[in-house]
């Protein structure tokens, strides 16, 4: 209808009318594809805010193993203080106790990598999408995170591996069926390490495999460097979980 107008405008000759219909023209244009963008932008928007919501749970549950992951290694870490003592001759320390205590020392988890999972689910367009600077630096510090100073592989130490030589292959059995690792129920699947195992372990047996360790002294200080290593890998951790908790309040706040 406008262009009809326009053209009869034409015939006319009557500029000022035609000039005033070609900016009604534009501007009409000018306004849909503003209008267009401007939802297209807030789809966009509302589709990172779900993305955003989806990453928020899985860093909740991720902090929340990241959790259990220190908990796990207070358990070990009180074991390796018994088996430490049984080593220094500590008469409170029985044979049974310091083959255990040695053996559950040497138990250890890994962090779990889900940088891949993230950056599946947020593209390279939708990550440019997060306005949010803080939200978006974060974000990619965990995706970018170096996973293997926390994985199983960073605590794979030689105590655990030398130690394991040496107890019977009947007591560790015993060992992982009563007191071996436990996992949760819920969405994290967290392991636990029971923090007391008692056994019933033949008194002979239990002689020998204390003697086996005994004969060993250099597994002590293997023993030391082993806890160094868990140390750095909770250190690592930590870091992890502090970046995991700050992202996910900052999303809250959204």
């Amino acid at each position: 209808m406008i262009l009809r107008r326009i053209a009869t405008h034409l015939r006319a000759q009557n500029w000022t009318t035609v000039v005033i219909e070609l900016a009604i023209v534009i501007s009409g244009v000018f306004i849909g594809i503003q209008a267009a963008n401007s939802d297209q932008q807030r789809q966009e928007r509302n589709h990172t805010k779900l993305l955003l919501s989806q990453v928020q749970v899985e860093l909740t549950e991720y902090a929340t193993y990241l959790d259990g992951a220190r908990d796990y290694y207070a358990t070990a870490g009180n074991y390796a203080d018994r088996a430490d003592a049984g080593w220094n001759g500590d008469p409170s320390v029985g044979d049974e106790e310091f083959v255990i205590a040695a053996y559950q020392a040497s138990q250890v988890i890994g962090v779990p990598n889900n940088s891949t999972v993230w950056a599946q689910i947020f593209g390279a367009e939708d990550f440019r999408n997060i306005e949010d600077l803080e939200i978006r630096r974060n974000l990619s510090r965990i995706i970018a995170f170096d996973y293997d100073t926390v994985s199983r592989a960073s605590v794979a130490s030689k105590y655990r591996e030398e130690v394991r030589k040496v107890i019977s292959e009947n007591i560790q059995s015993a060992i992982r069926d009563r007191c071996g690792d436990r996992r949760l129920s819920g969405p994290t699947s967290a392991l636990v390490l029971p923090a007391h195992c008692d056994l019933d372990v033949p008194a002979s047996e239990a002689a020998a495999a204390a003697a086996a360790l005994r004969s060993k002294p250099e597994l002590q200080g293997e023993l030391r460097w082993h806890r160094a290593a868990v140390a750095s890998q909770l250190l690592n951790a930590g870091t992890l979980g502090i970046l995991s908790r700050d992202l996910t309040n900052r999303i809250d706040r959204l």
